[in-house]
């Protein structure tokens, strides 16, 4: 992802956690901002709840990767900030990328299939 995807600055997240609206799941909360840019944006939290330093950045990684993944088929012009649940952690890619396609048709942001 390159740097114009990122959400990094506090006052870009508390925008989207004030202005848009939050879907989650048991592994997953999503909030979501629909905006006038041309591209999605992302952020990522993940807390020490979840775990050590290395299972919270597998699981940062895989975020990452779906959304690689998922790009295609998203909202273009929507800000999305992802909380990872403490339940993440124990998920492989596969099952993390199902949480988070699972997540993201409930909050109307991924098409049905």
């Amino acid at each position: 992802m390159n740097k114009q995807q990122r959400i990094k600055k506090n006052t870009e997240f508390q925008r989207v956690f004030k202005k848009g609206k939050s879907f989650a799941n048991r592994q997953f909360i999503v909030y979501l901002l629909k905006g006038e840019q041309e591209e999605f944006r992302l952020g990522l939290s993940v807390s020490k709840k979840v775990g050590n330093a290395v299972a919270r950045n597998r699981v940062k990684r895989y975020i990452r990767q779906a959304f690689l993944e998922l790009k295609d088929d998203l909202l273009p012009n929507a800000d999305y900030i992802i909380i990872a649940r403490p339940q993440a952690a124990n998920l492989d890619f596969h099952e993390s990328k199902k949480s988070l396609e699972h997540v993201l048709k409930i909050a109307r942001a991924l098409p049905k299939k």
